[in-house]
């Protein structure tokens, strides 16, 4: 059976563009951080802010260990092995969809205040 898998620059762009997510979160985090206390008035707030720019940290530390397991795997194993790193996906996912709804909460908090 022939490899499929090419150690050219697909391991580094997969790496670069959850860098490149990771830092989106950062900067909505920091706008968080400044618009939302002076929107509601209250620093409380500022927590969503805060707990973005500590989940983005976690996300690039997250993600540079799974960009270095699955190019680990695909050298050792070929690209038929099972990839690691389903459960950063996964968090991915759910963390997004709880900051959509609670923009949206706040969305409609704000509108019906």
């Amino acid at each position: 059976m022939s490899e499929l898998f090419d150690p050219g620059l697909q391991p580094e762009r997969t790496e670069l563009a959850w860098r490149r997510t990771a830092l989106a979160l950062a900067v909505g985090s920091l706008v968080a951080l400044r618009l939302l206390p002076e929107a509601f008035g209250s620093i409380v707030w500022s927590l969503g802010g805060v707990i973005g720019l500590i989940g983005s940290g976690a996300l690039l530390a997250a993600s540079r260990r799974r960009c270095r397991a699955i190019d680990e795997t695909l050298r050792a194993q070929g690209d038929r092995a099972r990839m690691p790193g389903g459960v950063l996906l996964l968090s991915l996912v759910v963390g997004v969809t709880v900051i959509a709804l609670v923009g949206g909460v706040i969305v409609v908090a704000a509108v019906l205040r």
